[in-house]
């Protein structure tokens, strides 16, 4: 049976990271992912200034920059005509005053070929766990042939989204949380009169909302549903959906044509919770895996970074000499609970003010808090930190830094 020290359970934004992290560690990892590319519709574009700062540490920023990419200074909120701004990420201290908007494949790519020793095998779909008696020895995984086969590891980590086959195969207890919302997400292409107001634009106005991100020739759309009502929403004409949503956002016919039936409609389950116990003996979850995140706010990925980069931090001294007992485990827990907690409350607090009100159809106008917010430069310049950096925001451990290169060479 093949032996390495770590396996990772998942190749989106945490176990990438996890992944180079412990190889400029010294320890022996492999990624396992179960699709063949890092290409999806709709996932989670937006690199928050921790994260750039992050890229500076690692020597990855001046690579990172050369991405296509749009800059978001200001976070705008429309509800019916009245236009405010929730947040101001234009003064925050340091080189990084803004939050990038880059298509994750692409950001997922760079971290992936930063370390050419790191092991990341594509169309592999972890099934299963193995055991010796309570302890978590490895997995079972699908290779891209569809054998299913054995990994022994010192350390299992589950980075495998909000579905979790790690978490679920540990039998780690979710507490999950109400959401009000599920997601459409749907791609329009630009018009005659594209939205110059920001890269990314929300929306609330007659029981409807809508989120859409600039993507140079189209917009990334989110249009979000009363939970649990996909089918019978789908039921309907979907020129009803197009008119709806040209209603909504001032759009045209024309670019709406290319909604052209539902299957350009993708549903996303939104789901909010945090485990109980992130870890048993040999076993360890993060980001998604361990607190499924809501999209309000963009912040997942950013989350799931930060977890990766604590874990890095706190674990990989024990898995350069083997195993790692669960109270080293539990540290990782310690250390990101509350970030996680403050994040999550802001979401349901987000929730419940604006958006279960605006789906309902009782939001009226823009809610005092926010308007209050939307007054003062202060308040919007708090806002953009709590957004931009965040409780406790982790810093490349020093095994892990290098100088900023391009094209390999020192800059």
């Amino acid at each position: 049976m093949e032996r390495v020290r770590v396996c990772v359970a998942g190749g989106g934004p945490a176990g990438v990271m996890l992944g180079l992290l412990l190889v400029r560690a010294g320890v022996d990892v492999v990624v396992l992912e179960k699709h063949h590319d890092f290409l999806r519709d709709f996932r989670g574009d937006t690199v928050h200034p921790s994260t750039l700062r992050l890229l500076d540490e690692l020597g990855l920023g001046e690579r990172f920059a050369a991405l296509p990419r749009g800059l978001l200074t200001h976070a705008r909120l429309r509800v019916e005509d009245e236009s405010i701004v929730v947040a101001d990420f234009g003064r925050l201290r340091g080189p990084h005053s803004h939050i990038a908007m880059v298509p994750q494949d692409a950001f997922l790519e760079l971290l992936a070929e930063a370390e050419p020793g790191m092991s990341l095998r594509m169309g592999c779909e972890v099934v299963g766990l193995l055991r010796e008696g309570e302890r978590v020895t490895g997995v079972r995984y699908r290779d891209d042939s569809g054998e299913v086969r054995e990994l022994a590891a010192d350390l299992t980590v589950g980075c495998d989204g909000r579905w979790s086959a790690v978490r679920r195969a540990a039998g780690l207890p979710m507490r999950e949380f109400a959401v009000p919302m599920d997601v459409w997400q749907v791609r329009v292409p630009k018009g005659p009169r594209p939205n110059a107001d920001a890269a990314v634009s929300i929306r609330l106005a007659g029981g409807q909302a809508a989120a859409t991100v600039d993507r140079g020739d189209y917009y990334q759309t989110a249009y979000l549903i009363p939970k649990g009502r996909d089918a019978e929403l789908r039921s309907g004409d979907i020129a009803g959906f197009r008119a709806r949503l040209g209603a909504l956002l001032d759009w045209d016919a024309e670019q709406l044509a290319a909604i052209g039936s539902w299957d350009d409609v993708h549903h996303l389950d939104v789901r909010m919770g945090r485990l109980r116990r992130w870890h048993a003996d040999g076993v360890l979850c993060i980001g998604d895996a361990a607190h499924p995140m809501s999209p309000t706010g963009g912040v997942g990925v950013n989350l799931a970074i930060q977890d990766a980069v604590a874990t890095a931090t706190l674990l990989a001294g024990r898995l350069r000499n083997g195993r790692v007992p669960p109270a080293r485990l539990a540290a990782v827990q310690r250390r990101r609970a509350l970030p996680t907690a403050a994040i999550q409350q802001s979401q349901r607090g987000d929730q419940a003010l604006l958006l279960a009100p605006c789906l309902d159809g009782t939001l009226r106008g823009i809610p005092a808090p926010l308007r209050l917010v939307g007054r003062s430069p202060l308040l919007q310049a708090f806002a953009g930190f709590l957004g931009g950096i965040g409780f406790r925001p982790e810093h490349a451990p020093d095994f892990a830094r290098r100088p900023s290169t391009v094209d390999g060479k020192p800059h």
